[in-house]
């Protein structure tokens, strides 16, 4: 026997929510087989199979919240497998040999008439042969006759979902012809006795849970917005001298690293050297202690299916616009596809977050605790623009915001750090230099 346990998955995660079974009860499988995806309050992960077998029991169901090393099914391994596998097919050839069943015989008008055409009991007979361990445990729990509850599946198996639908009243159950014993009370359905919901029937309404990261997400930053002094100060970005460098270089970028030039390099860059020249801002509060923290591992936010996800592009001063373009777009793959690791997503000194793809042209970012600062940047739109006393000229602004903590920072120095990061924009080739 090989049990199915919830493997380890980070020093900061303790439990997870199943979100779907790839198998069902009494289904072989071989080492490495996919069993399960697992959904964490950071990442969705895949549970392999440890060792071949027959999916003998699934403990825990989809929507059950799981604790890491918690045992959640067992495979029935060696021969203690090969031998299940032979009883349970068995009758399944028995019923191909039997011959067409006659009529069914007019029902009874007497109890004793009807006794003598009851199914047989839980235990007896094909159907409690065909039926997997948990769905004769849960059958014998709950009063069920096997004969009576019908299958899903092809062949005839029966799980223990069949029974407990049936058990308690749902479309398995639905389909049966009520029993016919006079002395049989009959089962009330605790979801058929529910009421229907009142309402307005013109002004439909739909509920759904919410999934576990949109949960952890929601937490996080009200978290956030209650545990730090967070203030925001805005400035203005002229993106001329970028847009120049990438219509001149963009083409030749390209051939040579086989990716596109954006912008984010040139913010991730920028953040960097004003980082260096204002640590307070890449530093976190540590009870009564301020870490001052000497690397910049920055966490670019992206929009994925499930929520906001920050993977974290790792060392960036020690990276060219090259390597920083290929990082994001990798990890910016991963989050699409749900691929990303906890690894992709742990640390991170500072963040910044682009509403501007979505057309947003000014917002307050919230803190990605434990961090202290984040930058937000906002879509490019043409303004005029004064140049001198007497000129005016159509520019493409952005704004920009930082959102900090004001417990470290103070306003000065986070408007000055605002600053640093619009002078190294307008001027690219400084970031050669500072960053």
């Amino acid at each position: 026997m090989s049990d199915i346990k919830v493997p380890e998955m980070g020093e900061s995660v303790t439990e997870g929510t199943i979100l779907r079974w790839t198998v069902a009860e009494g289904d072989a499988v071989q080492q490495g087989d996919v069993l399960l995806e697992l959904e964490t309050d950071k990442v969705n992960l895949e549970v392999s199979a440890e060792s071949s077998g027959l999916l003998e029991s699934l403990l825990r169901q989809e929507g059950d919240t799981v604790q890491v090393g918690e045992v959640i099914g067992r495979i029935r391994t060696g021969d203690a497998a090969s031998s299940t596998t032979g009883t349970a097919s068995a009758p399944i050839g028995e019923e191909k040999a039997a011959p067409a069943p006659e009529a069914a015989p007019s029902l009874p008008s007497s109890p004793k008439a009807a006794e003598a055409v009851s199914p047989p009991p839980a235990e007896s007979g094909d159907t409690s042969a065909k039926a997997s361990p948990a769905a004769r445990k849960l059958a014998r729990e709950r009063g069920v006759e096997l004969g009576s509850v019908p299958s899903a599946d092809p062949i005839g198996r029966l799980y223990s979902g069949d029974v407990k639908s049936f058990a308690d009243g749902g479309p398995a159950a639905q389909t049966q012809p009520a029993p016919q014993q006079p002395s049989a009370k009959p089962s009330a359905s605790p979801k058929a006795a529910q009421p229907a919901p009142s309402g307005d029937p013109l002004k439909p309404v739909e509920r759904q849970r919410m999934s576990r990261r949109r949960q952890t997400i929601a937490t996080r930053l009200v978290e956030a917005q209650h545990n730090a002094a967070m203030l925001t100060t805005f400035n203005e970005v002229d993106m001329t001298a970028i847009l120049d460098v990438r219509k001149r270089r963009k083409d030749k970028f390209k051939e040579k690293f086989d990716v596109n030039l954006g912008f984010m390099s040139f913010f991730t860059k920028a953040v960097v050297g004003a980082l260096k020249a204002f640590p307070a801002v890449n530093a976190e509060i540590d009870g009564d202690e301020v870490v001052y923290k000497k690397f910049y591992d920055i966490g670019i936010a992206v929009s994925a299916k499930e929520g906001l996800v920050v993977p974290v592009v790792r060392d960036a001063d020690r990276l060219g616009f090259a390597e920083i373009e290929k990082s994001i777009a990798g990890l910016a793959t991963k989050a699409r596809d749900n691929q990303l690791a906890l690894s992709d997503l742990q640390g991170g000194t500072f963040t910044i977050t682009n509403g501007g793809v979505f057309g947003s042209l000014l917002s307050t970012p919230i803190l990605n605790a434990p961090q202290v600062g984040i930058l937000g940047m906002h879509k490019i739109q043409l303004r005029p623009v004064a140049i001198d006393a007497e000129r005016m000229e159509n520019r493409p602004m952005m704004y920009v915001a930082l959102s900090y903590d004001h417990r470290i920072i103070d306003g000065s120095e986070a408007v000055r750090f605002l600053v640093k990061v619009k002078e190294l924009l307008e001027d690219p080739e400084s970031l050669l230099i500072e960053s």
